[in-house]
């Protein structure tokens, strides 16, 4: 992969690579004019559009372009990009609701197809808060903890496959935390709480961990700058997500404490 980018190869890969997400913006622009077309709803909000614009940035950085380039060989850079993949554009990609503006778009027997598929067991399965924690957290202890971290660097496939998992994991967990699409299979606030607090002590040691035992490879320098811009970007991002959290939580506590107060 460094000789593909030495010889002029690497212009040509960024390209292809950045073609799904030019398809995502423009599918979801269009998906948003299909559904303003409708007199019995809403029109899409602006905003949604924009954080829609803005995830699918963070993700195409991650690995397109100068910062993918240098997180190669720099442990800053790749950490930089694991939190812009795995955890900010997930965060603002779950908060544009594509799910609900598909839903919105699509005829009404193919709504009913994915309404279908969205109760069925698979997906009660993998949206489950621990499973989806599991595969978040769990796979970056795998990714660092052993050789995969070093052959997603000498493997092209292993190289895409890994920050697939990674933005797939990131954007799962955020949505088995904060509910925004519509969810078939819903869990407690207070369960997904617990859950949310245990995936964030595993984070937390992980970075602690890279800091005092990284990667073979890893200067001693970067592993430690790396470990710091994991541990306190990724609480700078986690914080959104509690926000977001305790005010659903608040907010669906408010018709009870209405009904509480009536005669």
């Amino acid at each position: 992969m460094h000789e593909q980018h030495a010889n002029g190869g690497g212009l040509l890969f960024d390209v292809i690579l950045s073609f799904p997400f030019l398809v995502a913006i423009l599918l979801y622009i269009g998906a948003g004019i299909v559904s303003n077309r409708s007199r019995h709803l809403q029109k899409w909000p602006v905003w949604r559009y924009v954080l829609w614009f803005i995830g699918v940035l963070c993700a195409g950085i991650a690995v397109i372009g100068p910062l993918a380039d240098q997180a190669r060989i720099d442990f800053r850079a790749h950490m930089m990009g694991h939190l812009l993949l795995g955890m900010l554009a997930p965060l603002l990609l779950v908060l544009a609701a594509p799910m609900t503006l598909l839903l919105r778009t699509l005829p009404v027997s193919a709504a009913k197809k994915i309404s279908s598929l969205l109760r069925s067991s698979y997906v009660r399965v993998i949206s489950h808060p621990i499973t989806a924690s599991i595969l978040n957290i769990g796979g970056l202890w795998v990714l660092y903890t052993t050789d995969l971290y070093h052959m997603m660097h000498d493997n092209l496939w292993i190289h895409i496959l890994v920050h697939l998992h990674v933005f797939l994991a990131g954007y799962l967990f955020t949505m088995a935390m904060i509910y925004i699409d519509p969810v078939a299979h819903r869990y407690s606030y207070l369960y997904r709480a617990i859950v949310f607090i245990f995936a964030l002590a595993g984070h937390g040691i992980l970075s602690k961990y890279l800091y005092a035992s990284p990667p073979e490879g890893v200067s001693q320098s970067q592993a430690e700058a790396g470990s710091m811009l994991m541990y306190y970007g990724g609480d700078a991002i986690d914080a959104i997500l509690i926000f977001i959290l305790c005010w659903q939580w608040y907010k669906a506590t408010q018709p009870n404490k209405r009904l509480a107060a009536s005669p």
